[in-house]
């Protein structure tokens, strides 16, 4: 082998072994001990018992389950979908603006964007809270009858919340990145089709859409992955006043089995089935991202 093709893989090799480190490493302790029996004891040395299937067994004759999967894959993909809607959306008009206003609207993007989950959460929490919250005092004053309504009791009502703001706190990124995509879609192109009769919506429909196509496929890539393993959100919103049963994602009925309950090993199942949703949700996209290089 040359020289000139030696130091591109002597470059790489440092960075695939720190992700085969960080990443290899939790995927491969969290598949083994998916065949165990692992419990409270085995946190304080016991050896683990190995069960073979007996955990994924166990989790997929559990009705239970299947409604959390669904509920899952559902909540993720109403979130993701509007937030790539909203943000495209937000893009579009921030190339709109002029420069001042499209300065501001990145500004507070960007704001919105980098302030912690938790201290959002707290905010939001206090937003919607039913004895004090703002939601139900304003929709009180304009004429509703919301005094001391929970939103968070009802599971529907609770999806809502959570949607709201797991779509709140993503639009910043895929704003951000749709418009820098757009910035290298050529004005002279938009002129001429504007020129030959094309009104705004045919431009963006057969213009800018395909141009950028590359860049939403990746930012919706990653909501789907994101949104199918949020946590921090409902967590906090069942700390708040949800029923944990009624409102459990992927990650937080991990949670709730491992942490809640000390069954780590059935945790550890759910985590790899969760994994596999995440690739299966996401191959298309990934082999339409390798077509589109090669």
């Amino acid at each position: 082998m040359s020289t000139a093709r030696r130091v591109p893989l002597a470059l790489i090799v440092p960075t695939l072994l720190i992700l085969l480190v960080a990443l290899g490493y939790p995927i491969g302790w969290q598949l083994v001990t998916s065949f165990q029996h692992y419990g409270m004891l085995q946190q304080f040395g016991q050896p683990p018992e190995w069960v073979g299937l007996d955990n994924y067994v166990a989790l997929f004759t559990d009705s239970y389950l299947w409604i959390v999967i669904a509920r899952s894959i559902a909540f993720c993909l109403v979130c993701a979908v509007s937030t790539v809607a909203i943000g495209g959306g937000m893009a579009l008009l921030m190339r709109a603006v002029s420069t001042p206003v499209r300065l501001i609207l990145q500004i507070a993007l960007l704001v919105a964007w980098a302030m912690p989950v938790v201290t959002s959460m707290t905010v939001w929490i206090w937003i919607v809270d039913w004895r004090r919250g703002v939601l139900n005092w304003l929709l009180t004053r304009l004429g509703g009858d919301f005094q001391g309504h929970n939103w968070l009791v009802e599971p529907l009502s609770f999806f809502a919340v959570a949607a709201v703001i797991v779509i709140w706190m993503s639009v910043p990124f895929v704003a951000l990145s749709i418009y820098a995509g757009l910035t290298q879609v050529s004005p002279e192109v938009l002129e001429a089709a504007e020129i030959d009769g094309a009104n705004g919506w045919q431009r963006v429909r057969h213009i800018i859409l395909p141009l950028i196509a590359p860049v939403v496929s990746i930012v919706l890539l990653l909501q789907l992955i994101w949104d199918l393993r949020v946590f921090t959100q409902i967590k906090l919103l069942q700390d708040a006043g949800g029923f944990a049963n009624e409102t459990n994602l992927l990650g937080t009925y991990i949670y709730q089995l491992g942490t809640g309950a000390g069954d780590f090993g059935a945790a550890a199942a759910v985590s790899v089935i969760m994994l596999g949703l995440t690739v299966a949700m996401s191959w298309y996209y990934v082999r339409s991202l390798m077509k589109e290089e090669s």
